[in-house]
């Protein structure tokens, strides 16, 4: 059983049980007690998809207009020929062999892999390495590219990515604790926008069923959207 800490359940007796504004969710999130680190702030969206079902996926990236307080770390499955283009836009490894051997034997200090259509049919062979942690790039999620060195650049700036879990939860980090609250507030709408524009065309009823949002320490905040 998972132990809450005296300061987060002191936070949730202070939480309401009615969902709030968008504004009035996001500054309740940032008056709760600040730990010692710029807590980041995520936005869950419950979606009436039914998960089992590969075309009602809902996966994706994008940037958002204020970032994310967070910079990535990014590798680039390439040509060599581009390598040090990808490696000039942020990438901290790139190139096709070498980096595959590498993760091979066990290097795994990254956050976003970018590759190459060109190239893919290599870094195939790391669909069990990479896959289980998130990190295999794929045309879905804006990670496998023609454009390595724009997307390389996009993801070192913090775009984030999306997937829907078995629940039909999505989940997104869309700023820090100290960002202002409109910046919050523009982040979050930008991600429901997106997220309304890819809906499954075989979804139906109630395409987002609840809102939420929270830091990573501090209880949810259901959000009326």
């Amino acid at each position: 059983m998972r132990v809450r800490s005296k300061r987060y359940k002191k936070e949730s007796q202070q939480s309401v049980k009615e969902a709030l504004s968008l504004t009035e969710a996001i500054e309740k999130v940032k008056s709760f007690k600040s730990v010692k680190f710029d807590q980041s702030i995520e936005c869950v969206l419950h979606l009436g998809i039914d998960s089992k079902q590969a075309d009602q996926a809902v996966r994706g990236s994008l940037s958002l207009p204020h970032g994310i307080g967070k910079q990535k770390t990014v590798i680039a499955f390439c040509e060599d020929s581009d390598a040090e283009a990808a490696k000039k836009a942020g990438a901290v490894e790139a190139g096709c062999d070498d980096l595959i051997k590498k993760i091979s034997d066990g290097w795994m200090n990254f956050d976003v892999a970018i590759a190459s259509p060109k190239v893919m049919g290599k870094v195939g062979k790391l669909g069990r390495v990479l896959g289980p942690q998130g990190k295999m790039p794929s045309p879905k999620n804006g990670t496998v590219t023609n454009d390595v060195k724009t997307a390389v650049a996009e993801f070192a700036a913090g775009k984030v990515e999306f997937r829907n879990d078995v629940g039909g939860n999505v989940h997104v980090v869309v700023g820090k604790q100290s960002f202002e609250t409109q910046k919050l507030v523009d982040n979050i709408e930008a991600f429901v926008s997106h997220i309304k524009k890819i809906k499954p065309v075989s979804a139906k009823g109630t395409y987002i069923k609840k809102m939420s949002i929270s830091a990573t320490m501090s209880p949810g905040i259901v959000v009326n959207y």
